[in-house]
C-alpha cells in the first residue's frame, strides 16, 4: 500500500455537516495527525467547525472550500494528501465521484456510505484502487459498519452460514431507541436524512435469497427467534449489508438488512411506499408527510396495524445468524449494549474515526475496496468503541453480548 507517513493529513470531506462535525471533534483529539483539513462547499461553515475545535486540538487544523461533483478540483484538493473520510451525502449521488477521485490522486479512503446501489459500483473500483496502492474501506458507520463486524462475529461461530440478518431501530417503542426519530422531530421530516430513507424505503431493493443477490420491493416482514431473548419482526430496507456479506460469509440461503418498526410505524411507512412507488409522492413530500402526517394518514396505518407485527422481545441492535457448527443446527445472535453519545452522529463517527486509527497504526494494510468486515479487527474496534459509549463500558465483553441455542 502507499506507504502512511509519520504525521500525515487526513481531510473530511462534508467536514461541516452533521456527521461530519462530529468526526472532526474526535478525530481532532487523535495523536499522530499532522494537519486536519475540514473540507466543505460551505466554507464560513468549515471555518466554525475549525473555530469550535482549535484551541484543544492535537494537531493543526484548516478549513477548505470544495466542490465535490467536480472531480478536477477536488482531484487537486486530494493530490499530495495522505487520508481522505468522505462524509458527503447523498452516497448514491457522489459515493462513486469521490472514491474515483480518491484513488486519481492516490489517496486513502474512508466512508459511511449506507447506499446499496453505490456501494456495488464502488466494489467494482476494486482493481484501479489495487493499481493505485490505495486503501478504501466503504461503510463503516453504524449501519453498516458496526453491524457487518457484529455479523462477522456471529459468523465465525459456525462453520456454515445459512442465513444472516442484520437489524437496527427505527421505532422501537416505549425506551428502546431508534436511528430516525430525533431527526424527524427535530426537523418534521424535512432533513437530507429522512429524504434518503424514503429513497430506501421504496422502489426495489436487493436482498439475498438462496445465496443469490435479488431485486424486491422493501418493507418485507422477516420474524426471527432471537436466542434467550424471544422472537419478533423486522422490515426489510434497502442497505449494503446483504450486498458485501453474502460474498464475505458465503451465505447459502437469506440475508437481508432489517428494520425495527412499531406496528402502527411500519402500517405508516408501508403506506408512504405505496404512494412513492405509484408516483403520488416524491422523495421530498414523503419525509414531510413523516415529519407532519395527516389525521387520515394516521388514521389508514392504526386500521391497518393489525397486519403488521412488530419487534416483539428482539434487541435493539444486532446481527443473527443461522447455519452449521459441527454438523448441528445453530442459531447465534450479537448486540451491543452502549452506544457513543450525541445520537445518530455519534453512532455513525466513531466508528469511521476507529477505522482512521487502525489505518494509522498499520492495522489495515490490504489495498483495494473492502467492506468493514474483511479488514476491520473486531476485537480492537469494539474496545475502542466500548470506551467511546455513553456510558463506558469494559471492551468487548462488555459491549459485545453473545447468544447461541
Amino acid at each position: 500500500m502507499k506507504e502512511i507517513p509519520q504525521n500525515p493529513t487526513v481531510i473530511v470531506l462534508g467536514g461541516a455537516g452533521e456527521m461530519g462535525r462530529k468526526a472532526v471533534s474526535i478525530i481532532s483529539n487523535f495523536e499522530n495527525i499532522g494537519e486536519l483539513v475540514v473540507a466543505d462547499f460551505d466554507l464560513a461553515s468549515a471555518e466554525k467547525i475549525v473555530a469550535k475545535n482549535a484551541a484543544e486540538a492535537k494537531m493543526p487544523l484548516k478549513a477548505v472550500s470544495v466542490d465535490v461533483t467536480d472531480s478536477e478540483q477536488l482531484i487537486n484538493l486530494l493530490e499530495g494528501n495522505d487520508i481522505v473520510l468522505n462524509m458527503t451525502g447523498p452516497f448514491y449521488r457522489l459515493g462513486v465521484l469521490v472514491l474515483e477521485a480518491a484513488i486519481a490522486a492516490g489517496c486513502h479512503y474512508l466512508d459511511i456510505c449506507d447506499d446499496w446501489e453505490p456501494t456495488v459500483d464502488m466494489l467494482a473500483l476494486n482493481k484501479e484502487a489495487v493499481e493505485s496502492d490505495v486503501v478504501a474501506v466503504i461503510g463503516i458507520g453504524a449501519s453498516p459498519g458496526i453491524s457487518n463486524i457484529l455479523a462477522r462475529v456471529v459468523c465465525d461461530h459456525l462453520d456454515r452460514v445459512d442465513d444472516l440478518y442484520t437489524v437496527w431501530p427505527v421505532d422501537a417503542g416505549d425506551e428502546r431507541g431508534d436511528a430516525i426519530q430525533v431527526v424527524i422531530e427535530e426537523n418534521q421530516g424535512a432533513s437530507a436524512a429522512i429524504v434518503h430513507w424514503m429513497q430506501q424505503i421504496s422502489g426495489e431493493i436487493e436482498v439475498v435469497k438462496e445465496g443469490q443477490r435479488v431485486a424486491q420491493r422493501p418493507m418485507l416482514p422477516v420474524t426471527l427467534n432471537y436466542p434467550n431473548a424471544g422472537e419478533g419482526t423486522g422490515y426489510t430496507v434497502g442497505h449494503p449489508e446483504p450486498i458485501t456479506l453474502v460474498e464475505t460469509m458465503d451465505i447459502q440461503g437469506s440475508s437481508a438488512s432489517l428494520m425495527l418498526l412499531r406496528k402502527h410505524t411500519a402500517s405508516f411507512i408501508d403506506g408512504l411506499r405505496k404512494r412513492i412507488d405509484a408516483g403520488q409522492l416524491s422523495l421530498e413530500e414523503g419525509a414531510k408527510a413523516v415529519g407532519k402526517p395527516s389525521l387520515l394518514s394516521r388514521l389508514k396505518a392504526v386500521f391497518r396495524s393489525f397486519w403488521f407485527p412488530g419487534p416483539g422481545d428482539l434487541p435493539l441492535f444486532f446481527a443473527w445468524a443461522r447455519g452449521e457448527h459441527n454438523g448441528e443446527t445453530r442459531v447465534v445472535g450479537a448486540t451491543v449494549t452502549s452506544a457513543p453519545a450525541d445520537g445518530m452522529a455519534g453512532v455513525t463517527s466513531w466508528p469511521l474515526a476507529i477505522a482512521l486509527h487502525q489505518l494509522l497504526d498499520g492495522r489495515i494494510i490490504t489495498v483495494g475496496v473492502h467492506p468493514p468486515e474483511t479488514v476491520i479487527e473486531p476485537e480492537h474496534f469494539f474496545t475502542m468503541l466500548a470506551d467511546a459509549c455513553d456510558p463506558p463500558v469494559n471492551g468487548m465483553e462488555e459491549l459485545v453480548i453473545q447468544d447461541m441455542q
